[in-house]
């Protein structure tokens, strides 16, 4: 009897475990979702803000999506990144700290055979060539710079007033972004070249980096201001961020009041940018589709996740030479703002 009923007990215990394994192997092939890895530069960048608002939307019933803040840090990111890799997540998002550390992220994420998606913050050529899983999703930098140009173009030739010393010249101030950014550099190359293109006479007065900060742009025009005054015709930014810095010591300054302005151009168009547009402080802004970018990114990132080759039907998007999503900007001014923000 008691042979009897341990081998009982044996056999109910048997059971109970290929049940219990059965449901949990059943679990498995219906209701997991793939885990993806996304290292944000920082948080509170307010373009990138809304690029990972629309990630986490994207991913919504489809997969699980850990966002992380790398707190502008290229440690810090590395950290994140080799903590992805060791969880043997099924893809990685990086909006990189450091372009040039990108080489050594796609070295590892090789040895891992994890895809790759690059965003906002381009890679070098040559470190994208490293392996045929590295994607990256952004737009040109240069065409941003071109539509800033172009806008106070227009803007200029509509208001021959607004030249403040009468003589046919633009005298511009330049708030740039991070040094070495590849946005930073062609916003601020081919404003200027935009604005030449079309007939304009510029003098540039200063240029300093801004960071892509509010409060370090509205330092940076304050020292303008306080250097040039009223010499300064037009203040170019290569973010709102700093353009909207920008507005808050010129609004100090007694600028926007009794017909008292200076035109500011900025990028991205962000909610509050163009609020300022339609306030009247902000001339005008270039769109930075965060939606679109944001999309982009989950829908790459899910589809390689999966095993699958990315391609416009599967991502929604073209890619390029097999590994680039070009999201393309718009010009945004007081005009179409309504539009933007409904888009948006």
């Amino acid at each position: 009897m008691k042979r009897s009923w341990k081998a009982a007990l044996l056999a109910s215990a048997a059971v109970g475990a290929l049940v219990l394994g059965g449901c949990g192997s059943d679990q498995g092939a219906s209701g997991d979702k793939p885990q993806i890895g996304v290292a944000i530069y920082k948080f509170d960048d307010t373009f990138m803000s809304g690029v990972r608002a629309e990630i986490d939307k994207a991913a919504k019933d489809k997969a699980k999506v850990d966002i992380v803040d790398s707190q502008n840090s290229q440690p810090t990111q590395n950290e994140k990144i080799d903590l992805f890799i060791n969880k043997k997540y099924k893809a990685i998002g990086v909006n990189v700290v450091d372009r040039t550390a990108a080489g050594v992220i796609i070295d590892k994420a090789k040895a891992a055979n994890i895809p790759l998606v690059f965003l906002n913050r381009e890679p070098l050529k040559e470190d994208m060539a490293k392996w045929d899983k590295v994607y990256y999703v952004g737009a040109k930098a240069e065409q941003s710079g071109e539509m800033q140009g172009k806008i106070l173009a227009e803007y200029f030739k509509k208001h021959p007033e607004a030249y403040h010393s009468n003589d046919g010249v633009i005298h511009y101030v330049m708030i740039t972004g991070e040094p070495g950014h590849q946005d930073a550099v062609l916003r601020t190359e081919h404003s200027i070249k935009a604005l030449k293109n079309e007939g304009m006479k510029v003098e540039e007065l200063a240029s300093d980096t801004g960071m892509w900060d509010r409060v370090k742009g509205q330092e940076k025009m304050a020292a303008f201001l306080s250097r040039y005054g009223d010499k300064i015709d037009a203040v170019i930014s290569n973010n709102d961020d700093m353009a909207l810095g920008a507005i808050e010591a010129l609004k100090a300054a007694g600028y926007f009041t009794n017909g008292k302005y200076i035109p500011v151009v900025g990028v991205d168009a962000t909610t509050p940018a163009v609020q300022a547009l339609k306030d009247g402080t902000l001339l005008g802004t270039v769109l930075n589709n965060a939606k679109k970018q944001g999309q982009a990114v989950f829908n790459l990132s899910y589809v390689l996740a999966k095993g699958e080759t990315p391609n416009k039907d599967n991502v929604g998007f073209d890619i390029v030479d097999g590994k680039y999503i070009w999201v393309p900007y718009e010009i945004v001014t007081k005009e179409n703002a309504d539009k933007i923000l409904g888009d948006k």
